[in-house]
């Protein structure tokens, strides 16, 4: 396993959007997760939120434009014709869109996280478009998630998995999650829980030797405990001293991947 020298987009600080906005993501990821005919729902915000085309069409995306947008996002995932997709969303989840005086404007809550939106939600529909929609898939969908650094994404798609799960698989996967969660702080900053939870997902891991064997595929995360460890190194002995951590040498250090072998 090697580690790209390519970062993912989100590998940098990230917001906090409102719980708003937190839960119409979640949802949206939840039901693509758990249905791979779903991810559908990930292509319609990840339209109506662009900068350009909101600067363009400021009262509202026409309709036939949103349609013609959407519809090779909606073929990679073999979804519906676009209009029948569209009115299924709205049907389903009519905080999508609210309409405007010359067509569709992003949900209410957005708020100025309209751009936000669109790429989470674009970036997420990239990892989960081509994935075999097995047994695998939820697994798969989790790997990718992390490795295009959407770790707090990377938590939904294996927790389902794990609240299933018992023995050995159980906490190798509680691992896998304590793991992302830390990148997940990293990404806020928060630097004392980022070590807490590394410290316990590395302490689960142990016994697997970087590799978690599930029944469909095992996670290779060798590199990732390599580059976890480094960071423990250098956050450690600063904070038991008190002292502030420069998040800069985290995000300098090489960029966690797994991979399902």
């Amino acid at each position: 396993m090697t580690c790209s020298e390519q970062k993912p987009l989100f590998w940098q600080r990230q917001p906090v959007p409102p719980l708003e906005v937190q839960r119409f993501l979640r949802r949206r990821l939840e039901a693509a997760l758990h249905e791979p005919r779903d991810r559908a729902l990930l292509v319609w915000p990840a339209v109506l939120g662009a900068p350009k085309l909101r600067a363009e069409h400021p009262r509202g995306l026409p309709e036939p434009l949103l349609l013609s947008l959407a519809a090779r996002m909606l073929a990679a995932v073999d979804a519906a014709e676009p209009e029948a997709a569209w009115a299924e969303t709205l049907e389903r989840f009519p905080d999508t869109a609210r309409p405007g005086s010359e067509g569709w404007l992003p949900g209410a809550d957005w708020g100025a996280f309209g751009p936000f939106v669109s790429l989470r939600s674009g970036v997420a529909l990239s990892a989960v478009t081509g994935l075999a929609t097995d047994e695998s898939y939820q697994l798969r969908a989790a790997v990718a998630l992390f490795d295009l650094a959407l770790f707090h994404e990377t938590h939904d798609a294996l927790e389902a998995l794990w609240k299933d799960a018992g023995g050995d698989l159980r906490q190798g996967l509680q691992g896998l999650i304590l793991l992302a969660a830390g990148y997940h702080h990293q990404q806020l900053h928060n630097l004392t829980g980022a070590a807490a939870v590394w410290e316990e997902g590395l302490a689960r891991l142990e016994p697997f030797q970087g590799l978690v064997e599930t029944p469909w595929g095992t996670v290779d995360h060798r590199d990732a405990l390599q580059f976890t460890e480094e960071r423990l190194a250098y956050l450690g002995p600063i904070l038991e001293k008190g002292g502030d951590a420069d998040p800069g040498v985290l995000w300098a250090l090489p960029v966690p991947r797994w991979e399902i072998v």
